[in-house]
């Protein structure tokens, strides 16, 4: 989906509400789906042009559970929902619900992101000129392994993430 500007936005709705055409008819005309701009109108008529605004958000447990709660309890969709709220993906609602109804609550809290943090190891200790030759022989072979662990490590990681990508393609073109 491509990203409209504020501006863009909010002359659109205002073209509606001003019924210069239906939506469809505006929306053809501005070359954009027929639902952006009805999702548009219900983020205008319920918070005004903020609602058009860019918004990224975590929402923590509580505030997902109170949304659907609220959906259940009145009857709503999704979308009816998301615009009550202002949460402009009205997919995201569907998504708490699946992970509330499998999992409880738990599944609800926002999941940390990155990388896990590697375990710290003490730094290793100095090489002294005292090691014989089959110690210094005994440690070259343990970094030597160590390293072909860490290399393989992040082969595997790299091949998931290829998978990964891989299967989002295929199911964008479906």
């Amino acid at each position: 989906m491509a990203k409209y500007d504020v501006h863009f936005k909010l002359d659109a709705v205002r073209r509606y509400l001003a019924q210069e055409g239906g939506s469809k008819a505006i929306a053809a005309s501005l070359g954009i789906d027929q639902s952006h701009l009805r999702r548009w109108i219900a983020a205008y008529q319920s918070h005004g042009q903020a609602g058009l605004a860019k918004k990224r958000s975590h929402y923590d447990a509580q505030f997902k559970l109170r949304v659907l709660s609220h959906a259940r309890r009145e009857g709503l969709s999704d979308r009816e929902v998301a615009g009550l709220y202002d949460i402009r993906g009205a997919g995201s609602i569907g998504r708490w619900r699946a992970q509330y109804d499998g999992h409880g609550m738990g599944a609800l809290e926002p999941k940390p992101k990155g990388r896990k943090a590697m375990p710290h190891k003490p730094p290793p200790e100095p090489v002294s000129e005292e090691m014989t030759l089959e110690e210094l022989q005994k440690e070259l072979a343990y970094l030597r392994a160590e390293n072909d662990y860490l290399k393989k490590m992040k082969a595997l990681i790299e091949a998931e993430k290829t998978k990964a990508h891989a299967g989002k393609r295929k199911w964008s073109k479906d």
